[in-house]
């Protein structure tokens, strides 16, 4: 009996895995203004679109049900294609008041969250992720998966 039971309780494990909430975090795609930094608020390159594109692809079955962007258009423009797919408008936080942020995730189930490359490594700090990251000027392809809970456990992946 005792076996039996413990055979169950291993079966459901991989069901309870999934009921946890996860967030993918990305930093916004190519910026068209990419080593000028001619305006604050500029809109994504051609290649920018393009891995805006790749994301919605890859994210379109991962059962999201909110994106989070900042105040930019950068933010905005990668998020969109996956907004128009799953028909969710973007929530749109101020870049630098991340605990709005997670206090809005408290209750949200799978969430994209999109920002830059200074905020996405505390805003996985705030979601609990114990070893620092950093993400470079250059680099728009990391996608970070946070399993959220109680011990958040992180993966990081590169993204075309």
């Amino acid at each position: 009996m005792k076996r039996m039971l413990a055979m169950l309780a291993l079966s459901l494990l991989p069901a309870v895995a999934l009921a946890q909430p996860v967030a993918f975090v990305v930093r916004h795609a190519e910026r068209a203004d990419a080593g000028m930094a001619t305006t604050k608020d500029p809109d994504l390159s051609d290649a920018g679109r393009a891995r805006a594109q790749s994301l919605a692809a890859m994210l379109k079955d991962a059962r999201i049900t909110g994106i989070y962007v900042s105040e930019f258009k950068r933010t905005r423009q990668t998020a969109d294609p996956l907004a128009a797919l799953l028909k969710v408008e973007p929530a749109v936080i101020v870049e630098k008041d991340i605990a709005q942020l997670v206090a809005r995730l408290k209750d949200a189930g799978n969430v994209l969250i999109v920002g830059h490359s200074n905020t996405v490594p505390a805003i996985l700090k705030t979601l609990g992720v114990a070893d620092p990251i950093t993400v470079g000027d250059a680099e728009f392809d990391n996608l970070f998966i946070v399993t959220r809970g109680a011990t958040p456990s992180l993966v990081r992946l590169r993204y075309r």
